[in-house]
């Protein structure tokens, strides 16, 4: 007898959602706070720089520290999606 678990996100739904909205990629792998902690990051970081870039930075680089936060999260999303779809199927073949 075994337990019917439900499956995970699939990893690329994760990451396509993380790339279009910030931190709704952590959110679909049920971790919300973690998901809010990067938004948080996502807007100081954004915002320190965009408050201490010199006025000849172009608008990418005055957004740098979020923007890197950003990928960041977007590069969690996907890794921890990715290993629990993977564990999940692992464990649904030896059952």
């Amino acid at each position: 007898m075994s337990i019917v678990t439900r499956p995970p996100v699939q990893p690329y739904l994760v990451l396509a959602s993380a790339i279009v909205l910030p931190a709704s990629g952590q959110v679909l792998n049920c971790q919300p706070v973690r998901g809010l902690v990067f938004l948080f990051f996502i807007l100081l970081l954004g915002g320190y720089t965009l408050q201490t870039a010199a006025p000849d930075v172009s608008f990418v680089g005055k957004l740098a520290g979020g923007i890197f936060v950003y990928a960041m999260a977007i590069y969690d999303a996907y890794k921890t999606a990715r290993v629990q779809y993977e564990v999940w199927y692992t464990a649904k073949g030896q059952s």
